[in-house]
């Protein structure tokens, strides 16, 4: 209990005095999760759009593999990005295998089908409501797909906030084409998983209280982004129902 309470003390010490070496840690996680979140946005947000408001042969099928990808283990993403990297894959030639670009490319790929799945969930169920009318007034799919991303804005900031939770807290991926080297390509999963082996306790969990606390903030965020988009809706009905 005393190794413990030891333990948590000076991972505490650790966070108040910003320690540079969990600093170093704590910025470089931040990076690589932020970059690839805008990316995977920016991928997944126009297909996921496009896809809850497009109807084609074969869009039933695209959906369930879609939806199993959710559910896609990181180390299997990490494994196929390790041999498209390798120097025997495809991609070999940019030489990004254990650096931050590899990790930014794993990441990537894990959340683009959170991203687009979550958005095209969103923006279907807009479209039941609203799609039929912007068809009437000649609006063909890609353009219904981006007004209805428009009006559900508030939705997919939501979504992103949740894309950058994935991929903050995402360990294994990182761990197979990061190479967890110290200064380059640790962050704060892969290291608590090596300083917990290690034994270095206090360490351990200073990153996992800050991982911890990032996503507990995130959290915050979304429920207070909720509850501010209710509260606007609301006050958005009351100005209509009240009288001229």
């Amino acid at each position: 209990m005393n190794t413990f309470s030891d333990s948590v003390g000076t991972a505490l010490a650790l966070i108040a005095g910003l320690d540079p070496a969990l600093a170093a840690i704590v910025a470089r996680s931040l990076a690589v999760s932020s970059v690839a979140c805008l990316l995977a946005c920016a991928i997944g947000m126009p297909l996921g759009a496009w896809l809850g408001v497009a109807r084609f042969r074969g869009r039933g099928a695209l959906l369930t593999v879609l939806n199993t990808l959710l559910a896609l283990p990181s180390v299997v993403v990490g494994l196929v990005v390790y041999l498209l990297l390798s120097r025997t894959g495809p991609l070999g030639f940019l030489g990004w295998l254990f650096s931050f670009q590899a990790m930014l490319l794993a990441q990537t790929v894990l959340v683009v089908p959170v991203v687009a799945a979550l958005t095209r969930q969103s923006v279907e169920d807009a479209h039941g409501a609203g799609g039929e009318q912007l068809a009437s007034l000649g609006a063909g799919p890609w353009l219904r797909s981006l007004l209805l991303a428009w009006d559900e804005r508030y939705a997919l900031l939501t979504i992103a906030i949740a894309a950058f939770g994935r991929a903050v807290s995402e360990v294994g991926a990182v761990m197979i084409v990061g190479g967890n080297i110290e200064g380059f390509t640790r962050v704060m999963t892969t290291a608590i998983a090596l300083e917990t082996s290690k034994g270095d306790l206090p360490l351990a969990l200073a990153l996992g209280m800050v991982l911890l606390g990032t996503v507990l903030a995130l959290n915050a965020a979304i429920a207070l982004l909720r509850r501010w988009r209710m509260l606007r809706d609301d006050r958005v009905l009351a100005l209509e129902g009240a009288p001229a």
